[in-house]
Order: C-alpha cells, then sequence, then structure tokens
C-alpha cells in the first residue's frame, strides 16, 4: 500500500501547493486515490505565510479524509505563546524565545498583520485578538504519530526502545540526540522532519524528510511502499537509494 509523506512546511504556502500538486499528479498515474497523505508537522515559522498554511490545512483536513498533519514542535510553541499567560517551550534553551529571530515566531505574527516591533505584553494582547482561536485550537489538537502498515510517522524522531504509548511529547516534538545515531530496528519504518537534511534521507530504520523549506531548500514529498520510498518530482517519481 502506498502512503505519501511531506516534510516540514514552515509558512511556504507556494511550495505546499506545489508539493500537494506532485502527490496529486501521481495519483493519478499510480492509481493510488485511497493512500494517506501525512504531513510531519512544523507548519508554521520562518516563512512568509504561516497563516495561510495553517488556513489551508484546516480546510484540507475537514474535506479530505486521507489528510492527516501531526504536531512540530513550532506549532506547539505557536500555541504555547497564544495562551491567556504566554509560555515557552520547557525544551528551549534558557537564551532564546519562540521571537528570537532564530525560531521565527515573528514571521508568524506578521503573517497575521501583527506589527512585531513592540513589547511583549502588547504583542501578546494583540496576538490573543487577531489570530483566529479555530487556528490555535488546530494547532493545538494535531495528533503527535500515525501508524499505518509498516510506518510510524512523527515529527522529530522517537526514544529508542520505548514504546509509542509511552513516548513523551517532548521527545516526539524535539529529538534528535539518541534517535539520528541510533541504528536499531524500530520494527516500523520511523518517518520524521524536524532535522534539515540536504536531501530525502532513506536510512535502514527512518527516513527523513525536512529539506530546508525554512532555509529556502526544498519541501519534499514521497510516496512510500514498504521500505521503498520514491521522490515525487515534477517529471515523476525519483527511486531513493537507502544509506548503509
Amino acid at each position: 500500500m502506498t502512503l505519501y509523506a511531506i516534510g516540514d512546511i514552515h509558512g511556504h504556502l507556494d511550495l505546499l501547493h506545489a508539493a500537494h500538486a506532485r502527490v496529486e499528479a501521481d495519483r493519478a498515474r499510480e492509481g493510488t486515490s485511497d493512500a494517506a497523505l501525512i504531513h510531519v508537522g512544523d507548519l508554521v515559522d520562518r516563512g512568509p505565510d504561516s497563516r495561510g498554511v495553517v488556513q489551508a490545512m484546516m480546510e484540507l483536513v475537514a474535506q479530505d479524509q486521507r489528510v492527516r498533519v501531526l504536531k512540530g514542535n513550532h506549532d506547539n510553541m505557536f500555541v504555547l505563546f497564544a495562551e491567556d499567560t504566554p509560555r515557552e517551550d520547557p525544551h528551549l534553551r534558557s537564551d532564546l524565545s519562540w521571537l528570537h529571530p532564530r525560531l521565527g515566531g515573528q514571521d508568524t505574527l506578521a503573517s497575521y498583520g501583527i506589527d512585531t516591533d513592540q513589547p511583549l505584553e502588547a504583542l501578546h494582547r494583540e496576538a490573543r485578538k487577531v489570530v483566529p482561536p479555530a487556528h490555535i485550537a488546530f494547532l493545538d489538537g494535531l495528533p503527535l504519530s500515525h501508524v499505518q502498515e509498516e510506518v510510524l510517522a512523527v515529527h522529530a524522531g522517537i526514544r529508542p526502545g520505548v514504546a509509542l504509548a509511552d513516548q513523551t511529547q517532548q521527545d516526539l516534538i524535539w529529538i534528535r540526540a539518541g534517535f539520528l545515531d541510533d541504528v536499531t530496528d524500530h520494527g516500523a519504518l520511523v518517518v520524521h522532519g524536524h532535522t534539515t537534511v540536504p536531501e530525502v534521507e532513506l536510512h535502514p530504520n527512518r527516513l527523513a524528510l525536512d529539506t530546508g523549506a525554512a532555509y529556502g531548500g526544498p519541501l519534499s514529498a514521497v510516496a512510500i511502499e514498504g521500505r521503498e520510498v520514491f521522490l515525487l518530482t515534477d517529471q515523476g517519481r525519483k527511486k531513493v537509494q537507502p544509506l548503509r
């Protein structure tokens, strides 16, 4: 059975539309109209149109039962900022915040028409007025994982050796060390984003999809069939060669 997956979007609505078009073209060629489509999270931050991405994904999920969207760490940071009293993700270093230029929170707020050149209290107050509560509720309610046959899709990865039911949200949306360097067979192929790679990487136990849309790179879409992975291009499928 075919499963489609798309990497970290980071506010790039134009790239998202293009990725969806490649998926639809592949469906037509391969006869896979019933196949699910997974987005591995990080809808917001750094790109120019986080608002447009969130709205588009809300509408698509409501209209198309094949579509799944997972929660990323950037989505969660937006949710925490939008609470009655803004909070920072406990995973962040003490010298960083969601509004730090490295994280991209200001880009997200700007996409809602908010002037980000104002004190934190005023900025938070305006965000609470301007950002649609439905957008925050949508991001907050996103699942942390999706299991289908031989695939386990998450945003960042898993803690090796820990059952899925016992994984923490922090690991599922933030983990790098202990996962990326682990060669254990997880049973399922772990499909993830979060850590930027120059091109889609197929390891024996995981598939890395974040090819840097946040930094000017492409937004990659793939078709997964068992342990075979195909990058979707405007010219058709290109088999991703496994790394050893």
